[in-house]
């Protein structure tokens, strides 16, 4: 029997998950952040934590995996590749990849080996690969690099619109009352003082302040949400144009917690496919129902020379419930 390890290291949490040839999974581990970005000792404590807790549970060791695949977030250039190899090589594992975390959110929301993938959590990436496995990054470095949206971005756009409507350059909104809600204020004018006077951070978890008033029919929010989901469809057709994939037939996997839990009422959704529509009219959008470390575990396996059938990914994808929560 094989025995195959996956990794997704974000910038909250680190998942490890070991299975056999036929898609049972037999390991997990978890450990919190896995971003060497964010704090290079951590995430290698993290993935450390991981790795051992999975090859623990499993009861095998580690010269016992076939092929070992690490989705780690922040693992987009060169610069990135030459801090990472030696921590993953340290594990002491016999045969590994890395890749960006995309990729495994990609191979995980798809039964096929290609597509295009849209994550839209804290940030905002794109990456995609064509049938002929050439593969194109548009995006993931951030606001001043040309991305808008995630987690934090909507946080400063629902802060903006707020302050915006108090002096009249923007529609009044509910936001106003949520925001100053959530963070402790008694009005719009005590929150603009008080964060001149201590440049605050804000918390990410804003942004989920325009779902719910988008719900309710909120102009400034529903406009908020639909450029959201529009400059991920801009940032979709322009990785379809680099790969060549206007005629091909594939899917569009939508991962990151905005798009799989956040946009309950499809605003962002719909916004998405108007774009990709009028460039690729075959591509399908799906949303990601599995962890992305199920994808880690089928490109382990692929990486192998193994062919991955729909048996074993709905294995793949049973065999984590429970065991990653």
């Amino acid at each position: 029997m094989k025995y195959f390890l996956g990794v997704d290291a974000g910038g909250s949490k680190t998942y490890a998950m070991i299975a056999n040839e036929q898609g049972v999974v037999i390991g997990v581990g978890k450990g919190g952040n896995g971003n060497h970005q964010n704090n290079r000792e951590q995430a290698e404590n993290s993935l450390q934590q991981a790795v051992s807790g999975a090859i623990i549970a499993s009861g095998l060791t580690k010269d016992q995996m076939e092929y070992s695949w690490f989705g780690l977030a922040g693992a987009d250039r060169e610069s990135d590749f030459r801090i990472l190899r030696p921590i993953i090589s340290r594990l002491g594992l016999p045969r590994t990849e890395i890749s960006c975390d995309t990729w495994i959110a990609l191979r995980s929301g798809t039964e096929s080996n290609y597509g295009i993938v849209l994550i839209c959590g804290s940030g905002v990436n794109c990456a995609g690969k064509n049938p002929r496995g050439v593969t194109y990054q548009c995006g993931g470095f951030g606001y001043r690099f040309g991305d808008y949206g995630g987690g934090y971005d909507l946080s400063i756009e629902v802060f903006r619109s707020v302050l915006r409507a108090d002096d009249g350059r923007e529609k009044e909104t509910v936001l106003s009352e949520r925001l100053i809600h959530l963070l402790g204020y008694s009005s719009v004018s005590e929150l603009r003082e008080d964060y001149l006077d201590h440049s605050r951070d804000l918390p990410p978890q804003i942004a989920e302040l325009l779902f719910q008033a988008a719900d309710e029919g909120d102009q400034v929010a529903t406009l908020l949400l639909t450029k959201q989901g529009d400059e991920l469809g801009l940032a979709a057709v322009s990785t379809i144009r680099h790969l060549a994939m206007e005629e091909d037939s594939f899917d569009i996997v939508l991962a990151g917690s905005l798009l799989t839990k956040g946009d309950r009422s499809g605003i962002i959704r719909r916004s998405i496919e108007q774009r990709v529509k009028h460039s690729a009219p075959n591509g399908t959008l799906r949303i990601l129902t599995r962890e992305p470390v199920v994808g880690a575990v089928v490109l382990a396996m692929e990486s192998s020379g193994m062919r991955v059938n729909q048996e074993v990914l709905d294995c793949l994808s049973l065999g984590k419930e429970g065991l990653l929560l």
